[in-house]
């Protein structure tokens, strides 16, 4: 992966992958929680539709097409991690790289179905293969990577589902007085410079003691840690509660540690959460979250 690393530290170039499986299955396929959906028909210039649905609903721009790799995984869902190592030029355990082709914007105007046998030369062979597309392209402004994968619902559907690279960075909110629900969303969208939805959930969590920065990080994971323990869930919590209140409304009794994760979300890009933890029974708070970089 050192050569995809090279690439990204580039301050002018970073590369996005864009990712469309092709399948034998007529099945429709289940997008995981929080991940918004788009559809194209596969004809000509469906890879081209892909890519302008895809700035439309970011609002950012796509780039410069570098190369499409047609790789066989056999059925299954590629990870970030698998996408990122097959660009880089890497083996993936279970996926075979059926072809290259250099990028180029003439390339988006063919079909899917022709890209899929890792060939362009409009024959379409590898229209009922197992395949993924993965689309690779230089995108000024030192965005970091971006993934997404669709997967056929039937021959002439696709449907496309966007997954983005994490951070290790994690950014401290400012609530600026404001310790309400609302306030940690407005705080989150000022840092991020971004409006989201939400939040769509909080979850409260009780514990002995304040948690590390490392275990806030895995908190932003979405996994869970020793220090902590989840209690309680509300869905769609009243923007007005006060952080203090969310656990009581939640029916948590008091806990020395208390933390609150909010779920919130971006079209496209699914869910991100929030992270508030407090030590003296709520009259201060401590909010975290990562930074939503953009493409």
């Amino acid at each position: 992966m050192t050569a995809l690393r090279d690439i990204t530290r580039r301050a002018t170039v970073v590369a996005a992958a864009l990712i469309v499986g092709l399948t034998a299955s007529y099945a429709p396929s289940h997008a995981a929680e929080g991940e918004a959906r788009t559809t194209i028909t596969d004809q000509p210039g469906a890879p081209g539709t892909m890519l302008r649905q895809f700035e439309d609903l970011t609002g950012r721009p796509v780039g410069d097409l570098d190369k499409v790799l047609a790789v066989d995984a056999g059925g299954r869902a590629l990870t970030a991690d698998q996408m990122e190592a097959l660009v880089a030029g890497e083996e993936v355990d279970g996926v075979k790289v059926v072809g290259t082709m250099p990028g180029g914007r003439d390339i988006l105007g063919t079909t899917m179905a022709d890209l899929a046998d890792g060939s362009y030369d409009g024959t379409g062979d590898g229209e009922t293969a197992t395949t993924s597309l993965i689309f690779a392209s230089s995108v000024p402004g030192g965005r970091e990577w971006c993934l997404t994968m669709c997967v056929a619902n039937g021959k002439s559907i696709w449907e496309c589902l966007l997954s983005r690279r994490g951070t290790d960075q994690i950014l401290t909110l400012d609530l600026t007085g404001d310790t309400t629900v609302g306030g940690t969303k407005a705080a989150f969208e000022k840092a991020n410079g971004v409006a989201v939805a939400g939040p769509h959930s909080v979850e409260t969590l009780i514990g002995d003691r304040e948690p590390s920065a490392e275990e806030i990080r895995t908190l932003l994971d979405g996994k869970d840690i020793e220090s902590l323990r989840r209690v309680a869930t509300v869905d769609g919590p009243d923007p007005g509660w006060a952080l203090e209140d969310v656990a009581a409304k939640s029916g948590v009794p008091y806990a020395k540690t208390r933390a609150h994760i909010f779920t919130f979300s971006l079209p496209v890009l699914g869910k991100f959460l929030a992270v508030c933890v407090s030590q003296d029974d709520g009259k201060t708070w401590k909010c975290s979250a990562r930074p939503w970089s953009g493409f």
